[in-house]
């Protein structure tokens, strides 16, 4: 049987990013992935790093692009009441910011890092089972090429995401799991336009939320909330445009500027927690674990924050044959999970209409925004977690 120290499996951010970490580590690994490379790099995902995430890439060697392509944004503006309030982040935080940076365009530069070192990354596996787990030795069998193929290894690392196989491969009655489905999702476009906006802008509206965010100085990316269970047949893009200019509509002359659509979608929301996140020697990172709704832009960051601390529990292992770092795993991530899930929850509750809650939970709404922008405490409380905390 093939053997290897640490077997990953999913191949996107967090996979790829912690098969990265341990080969600086002088550790190798194998990454498994059942989609194809071009299925993994076309998923539009997040597009908002911390500035702490930034720093793990540049010690990596993987931030040239970032930083030649990377957009910084230095604040957000919160938008009511037909009028836009800027966050000055950086000057609330210490002068961290935040870099707009497509997801699709982080996992290029990891799969390019990957293929320059010579990492063995597998797509279009199938069949993938995790054995062993309790073990110190344990198993992931696959199939691949068409062929039943099998792996030994010391540590396995899930980061194949909510739906994946590693999360349900721990017995029955081993993790705790804690969830809230929000009544709403978001729809999401990419459209061929300049950018309406220098920094992101999230907007209250009677009519739902609103964000107008950016991929790039020629395209703009851009939300609405709408309900659950929403069709996309039932969204022309006039009808989306027609949405979005009403709910980001402001009193300054601010005008939002329409193109072409090229890729629109529906996600739901949810929050999610599964703990511990480690059963045996099988450790969950990301989606894995965890999710969050996207209004607080933390779920790709508490992806990179898992990884960075278990690339460094593994070194661990292997410089002292101690499972000590290995015991404090999941405690050291869900402390910072748990925050994750708060600030998102804070920011999905305050920023979005719910079907079922009248006047009384508006006016709520309007009031903690009218304290988030005039409250410099508020303020910078909203900046620090947004910005976010440290990974070490």
């Amino acid at each position: 049987m093939a053997r290897t120290q640490v077997g990953i499996v999913g191949a996107g951010p967090s996979g790829l990013l912690l098969s990265h970490l341990l080969e600086e580590l002088g550790i190798h690994s194998v990454v498994l992935e059942n989609r194809t490379q071009e299925y993994v790099i076309a998923r539009v995902r997040a597009g908002v790093l911390e500035h702490g995430v930034v720093d793990v890439l540049r010690a990596a060697g993987l931030a040239q692009r970032v930083e030649a392509e990377g957009l910084v944004h230095e604040g957000i503006e919160l938008r009511f009441n037909g009028h836009g309030h800027r966050i000055a982040m950086s000057d609330l935080a210490g002068g961290r910011t935040i870099t707009v940076y497509g997801q699709n365009k982080l996992v290029e530069d990891l799969i390019a890092a990957r293929a320059t070192s010579g990492g063995t990354l597998l797509y279009e596996v199938s069949d993938v089972s995790l054995h062993n787990l309790d073990t110190t030795r344990p198993t992931i069998r696959y199939r691949h090429d068409g062929r039943e193929e099998s792996f030994e290894c010391d540590v396995v690392a899930g980061c194949d995401g909510f739906h994946g196989v590693s999360r349900a491969s721990i017995p029955e009655g081993c993790l705790t799991e804690y969830e809230r489905v929000y009544p709403f999702g978001w729809l999401g476009i990419l459209a061929e336009v300049a950018p309406s906006t220098n920094e992101l802008i999230y907007a209250y509206h009677d009519r739902g939320f609103a964000l107008h965010s950016l991929r790039s100085p020629s395209v703009s990316r851009l939300y609405l909330q709408v309900a659950a269970g929403d069709d996309l047949t039932g969204w022309s893009d006039d009808r989306i445009w027609s949405e979005l200019q009403q709910r980001l509509a402001s009193d300054d002359g601010w005008a939002l500027q329409e193109g072409p659509v090229i890729e629109k979608g529906i996600a739901p929301l949810r929050s999610f927690v599964a703990e511990p996140m480690r059963y045996g020697r099988l450790f969950l990172a990301g989606d894995a674990a965890h999710i969050v709704p996207p209004t607080g832009a933390k779920g790709l960051n508490l992806a990179v924050a898992d990884v960075v601390v278990l690339a460094h529990v593994i070194a661990d292992y292997y410089a002292t044959g101690s499972e000590t770092g290995f015991d404090r795993y999941s405690a050291a991530c869900l402390k910072r999970v748990w925050q994750g899930e708060r600030f998102s929850w804070m920011m999905t509750s305050m920023l979005h209409r719910f079907p079922d809650e009248g006047e009384f939970v508006r006016r709520l709404q309007l009031a903690q925004l009218e304290q988030v922008v005039s409250s410099r405490a508020a303020a910078t409380a909203l900046a620090e977690s947004y910005v976010g905390l440290p990974i070490l």
